[in-house]
């Protein structure tokens, strides 16, 4: 196969909304839907081949079958499948976290550290996230206001909108606030340090576990620079590179691309539907849907009235 479509994990945290389920057509049955995972082969969340000769086989037990060869020669450098692609809906505020680099991942968590990449897909009026420091902060102020509940007060406060995109490395403070759903493009990792959780409560009435110690350790206390250009791309780093395709149906409605032997190409959906056509096999999509084509499939065509984050190592 060519062309696999993609069923994902879903994660049912506290903050999550309905938009996944009534916007984006997942299928779920709980009452929150705080995130799916779109591509993954991550032990705490795999995604699915939805149909076709492998449907139900996980992407990790398909690569297995197949051989590495499917995701691409830049693949090989990585030990682990590299990357983690997610829908995320706050329909409250995330808790303000920050991220290890690779060394202080792997020496601490056994695994990778997290370089990530957030898409605004769509916002309310007046939602808004926090990226890094208004300025700089010493290390005992910043546990100090972690400790009396007024560290949003040096954060910087960013308003979005609908296209807006934001580069994250390890080591900068960030949170996604209420009303944003966005498409996140991630290292492989799940390792992620809460340092102030608003002092909510999970549904068996404890406090989620904040990781003070480690977080300080790792967040950088200067103010992040604003977002630097990735031209053409909208994100590039050591790990993805990721790309915005607008088809409108009228006067762009067919493009055509290559995936050759480098890297797989994975479609994200962001809005509205078509077809994607290779090697004699058609998939149609629509919005909500991940599409993986394999790396070494040769030529491949989108088309319809859409848009899509195209991501590539």
């Amino acid at each position: 196969m060519a062309i696999l479509k993609l069923r994902p994990s879903c994660k049912d945290y506290l903050w999550g909304g309905q938009k996944l389920i009534t916007d984006f057509h997942k299928k779920y049955e709980g009452k929150v839907l705080a995130e799916t995972w779109e591509l993954s082969c991550h032990k705490d969340g795999a995604s699915y081949i939805a149909d076709g000769e492998y449907a139900e086989k996980s992407l990790e037990e398909y690569i297995l079958m197949r051989g590495k060869k499917v995701l691409g020669e830049y693949a090989e450098k990585f030990r682990q499948f590299p990357i983690l692609i997610k829908f995320i809906d706050a329909a409250q505020d995330l808790s303000i976290q920050v991220h290890p680099d690779d060394k202080f991942a792997l020496e601490n968590e056994q695994q990778y550290g997290k370089t990530e990449m957030w898409y605004v897909v769509d916002c309310e009026p007046g939602a808004s996230l926090y990226y890094g420091f208004s300025r700089e902060v010493g290390l005992d102020e910043l546990r100090e206001r972690i400790q009396n509940h007024t560290l949003p007060e040096v954060l910087n406060k960013v308003y979005v909108k609908k296209g807006d995109t934001f580069f994250i490395e390890p080591g900068t403070i960030h949170a996604i606030g209420k009303g944003c759903v966005i498409a996140e493009i991630q290292q492989n990792s799940n390792v992620t340090y809460r340092v102030y959780d608003y002092g909510r409560k999970d549904k068996d009435g404890h406090e989620r576990e904040l990781h003070i110690e480690k977080a300080l350790r790792v967040t950088k206390r200067i103010p992040e620079r604003r977002q630097k250009s990735f031209a053409p791309h909208i994100a590039s780093c050591g790990y993805f590179t990721v790309d915005k395709l607008v088809l409108d149906g009228k006067l762009m409605k067919k493009i055509e691309g290559t995936v050759d032997s480098s890297t797989f190409v994975n479609l994200l959906v962001l809005d509205g539907a078509g077809m994607v056509t290779a090697e004699k096999e058609q998939s149609a999509f629509r919005k909500g849907d991940s599409l993986l084509v394999t790396a070494g499939t040769g030529k491949y065509t989108l088309e319809g009235s859409c848009e899509i984050l195209v991501t590539t190592l």
